[in-house]
């Protein structure tokens, strides 16, 4: 073959050999393969971005650009990981902002309270107050009024009255506030999103399905808790101030209120919502989701209100064991209903 014919053939080649060397991060062939020249060992497979882990990504900061755009963002799915807790804190920051502008929802939780821990205990206290001693040892006579209400009976018999009513009777009512507060806000929690047409952003938020429910039943509970907190201490102000005049000491709070209060109030919280927010998934509209949740409040209601007075007698490491009690089915029960919510569920019921 003469030199012209080789020189294209050569040119060929080379331009072989270019193709090959630009291809070759894409086909790991080498240049001499692509120009006949000889194989050359093939290169490194290509290598791809290892993906962003879904907590970093799509966690908290997706959760949150997700919210303010009102767009859907990528979803994550269920898995073995933790927590997401910067997502569950977004989601739980909308709530709150949502909760904070809707009347409906504020006023209940503000005026059911002060009716129960400022005007009652006022008007019960002042009666108790003015109360003729002899009423009082004619009720405390019987022996099993002396048995239950031995560290009543002990005190003298102008304190008796205000701090059996104040100390023992009325502070069970209490225990109404949390699950009141936990009711109201639990059906707003899905149904709400519902009735605002933002079911569809909260169903793409980048948060696993679990997750999602925690942050539901966690916006629920911590306004709960923390009014029930406030009102005790509302209402143990308001007590010990109008008992003053007759006891002259502080009557609330002792042990046992302390720790009805503190330890036993949030666990009924937690199992109201723990039911509750699952209802509220599946209810269509919030006033479906109050008629569904009624028949879950009321027994609870009843039981609290009916049996904390016996707590508040009973020695004070028995009202730790029934509040471990009831928080270990309130956990117990959160768990079980976390594991059975799903998007796709919940979507079919909008």
């Amino acid at each position: 073959m003469s030199d012209d014919e080789d020189t294209p053939t050569g040119a060929r080649a080379g331009a072989g050999a270019g193709t090959g060397a630009e291809a070759g991060a894409s086909t790991g062939a080498g240049a001499g393969a692509s120009g006949g020249g000889g194989a050359a060992p093939p290169g490194p497979p290509p290598t791809r971005p290892a993906p962003a882990s879904p907590t970093s990504a799509n966690g908290g900061g997706g959760v949150r650009s997700a919210l303010r755009s009102g767009g859907p963002a990528p979803r994550v799915e269920p898995g073995d990981r933790g927590r997401d807790l910067p997502a569950i804190w977004a989601v739980m920051r909308k709530d709150l902002t949502a909760i904070r502008r809707s009347k409906s929802i504020t006023l209940p939780m503000i005026i059911v309270p002060t009716l129960l821990v400022a005007i009652m205990p006022f008007a019960l206290g002042s009666y108790a107050r003015a109360a003729p001693p002899d009423q009082v040892a004619n009720a405390l006579r019987s022996p099993l009024a002396r048995s239950l209400l031995e560290p009543i009976s002990s005190l003298p018999e102008d304190q008796q009255l205000p701090v059996l009513i104040l100390g023992y009777l009325l502070s069970p009512v209490l225990l109404v506030i949390p699950l009141m507060v936990s009711a109201v806000l639990a059906a707003d929690a899905f149904a709400g999103e519902k009735e605002r047409r933002t079911l569809e952003t909260l169903l793409h938020l980048p948060v696993a399905d679990r997750d999602l429910f925690l942050a539901k039943v966690l916006v629920a509970f911590v306004p709960a808790v923390a009014i029930t907190w406030a009102g005790a201490a509302v209402y143990a102000g308001v007590s010990n101030l109008v008992a003053w005049p007759v006891t002259g000491r502080i009557i609330l709070p002792f042990g046992q209120w302390l720790a009805v209060m503190g330890w036993v109030a949030p666990a009924i919280a937690l199992l109201a919502l723990g039911a509750l927010v699952f209802v509220s998934s599946r209810a269509r509209t919030t006033q479906e989701a109050n008629q569904l949740g009624g028949v879950v409040i009321l027994p609870l209601i009843f039981v609290a209100a009916s049996q904390a007075s016996a707590l508040l007698l009973a020695p004070l490491v028995w009202v730790f064991v029934v509040g471990g009690i009831i928080w270990m089915g309130a956990l117990a029960l959160v768990g079980i209903n976390a594991r059975r919510f799903t998007r796709d569920r919940l979507a079919s019921r909008s």
